[in-house]
């Protein structure tokens, strides 16, 4: 086995638990999200603040979803806060 293997499954074990946080994480904010648009919540800080947690995970496709699903909903109260917002997104994840 080379060393590039060896590292490799060396760090398999942590790519399988962060995917699993990146669920966990997905199942915790969806109803969050969900909530703050049923809800009508137009509080900058309340969805800030969820904007901040989720951008973490945005590495996941379902969040990532979600991040944008969160980001149309707060462009109608705040565009010029969700426009920072898709742009950490970007600066973060984005890799073109």
């Amino acid at each position: 086995m080379n060393e590039k293997q060896t590292i490799v499954d060396k760090l398999k074990p942590f790519f399988a638990q962060l995917q699993e946080l990146q669920q966990q994480a997905f199942l915790v904010y969806t109803p969050n999200v969900e909530s703050i648009i049923n809800d009508k919540v137009t509080d900058d800080n309340t969805i800030q603040r969820l904007l901040d947690g989720m951008l973490d995970f945005c590495g996941h496709n379902n969040m990532l979803l979600l991040y944008k699903k969160l980001c149309r909903y707060y462009w109608e109260i705040n565009p010029e806060a969700t426009a920072i917002y898709i742009n950490f997104y970007r600066e973060m994840w984005d890799n073109e």
